[in-house]
């Protein structure tokens, strides 16, 4: 597929970003890739254009700052069509509320869910002008549900999925799809392995690598799918939530976030 127009992506320097990159430079879809700096986005961009014929701009950029939104859309408006705009950047990680600092709680709020907004709306001129356009926001399974431990998190990407799905019925027949995806946990890094795997078997059936997660997300995005669960597991989990009551989820999920808790207290990157 030989186009000018691009796919921009957040947080697209390692895991779950990298392979949405890659699932789209598949496809023939040129790529504009954000990523903090430092984090050898450039050399990912250069290896993603070689191997798969498609232009690539990299943007190096943290999206917390004042101004840095509103700046790189300007500067990608000015310069690129965008008929694709997957908000993938994210941030969260275990720890007792007290214990986050205020930096912590500005990280996960101003880059979980400020940066989506702004950028989708400094963008959503741009992707209006295509005859065919999407926005793919990445929330959570976390999205589903309260979660002790975590609280500011979960409740990010219960933002991400409420915002989606308002946006994307506001849009509904201007040619601009509005999809939100919901991973479960992905094997991102060693440490976020060995956390994964000290959880019961049946969290653990519900992992999925991100190549996987990244092949569904396109897929059903490009079918026009509004809810992306990725995987059976995840699939059957979601239903479950809806049936077990939220008092005895917090409970079940404070036991075993208690447990995580033991082992690491360190915020890490999660899509």
């Amino acid at each position: 597929m030989k186009t000018n127009k691009y796919t921009l992506i957040t947080g697209a320097s390692t895991g779950l970003g990298k392979q949405l990159a890659i699932e789209c430079a598949k496809l023939g879809r040129n790529l504009i890739l954000t990523a903090l700096p430092n984090e050898q986005i450039k050399k990912l961009g250069e290896d993603i254009s070689n191997e798969y014929k498609v232009k690539v701009q990299t943007y190096e950029t943290d999206l917390t700052q004042e101004g840095a939104v509103k700046s790189l859309s300007l500067t990608i408006s000015a310069k690129y069509e965008i008929n694709m705009l997957i908000n993938n950047a994210g941030v969260g990680g275990t720890l007792p509320f007290l214990e986050a600092t205020p930096d912590n709680i500005d990280q996960i709020v101003l880059l979980n869910m400020r940066a989506m907004v702004l950028l989708t709306r400094f963008l959503l001129p741009n992707l209006k002008k295509q005859k065919k356009a999407y926005i793919l926001n990445i929330a959570s399974m976390a999205s589903f549900g309260p979660m002790p431990f975590k609280t500011v998190y979960p409740a990010s990407k219960a933002f991400v999925y409420s915002f989606s799905r308002g946006l994307g019925a506001e849009l509904r027949g201007t040619g601009v799809v509005v999809s939100v995806a919901h991973p479960g946990g992905m094997k991102t890094n060693p440490e976020v392995t060995r956390r994964i795997e000290k959880h019961s078997k049946l969290i653990q059936a519900t992992t999925l690598s991100t190549q996987k997660v990244a092949k569904i997300c396109i897929r059903q995005l490009l079918k026009n799918d509004e809810l992306i669960i990725p995987g059976f597991m995840n699939k059957v989990s979601w239903v479950i939530l809806k049936i077990i009551p939220v008092w005895m989820r917090l409970i079940i999920m404070r036991s075993s976030l208690q447990s995580e808790l033991q082992d690491s207290k360190q915020i890490i990157q999660v899509a």
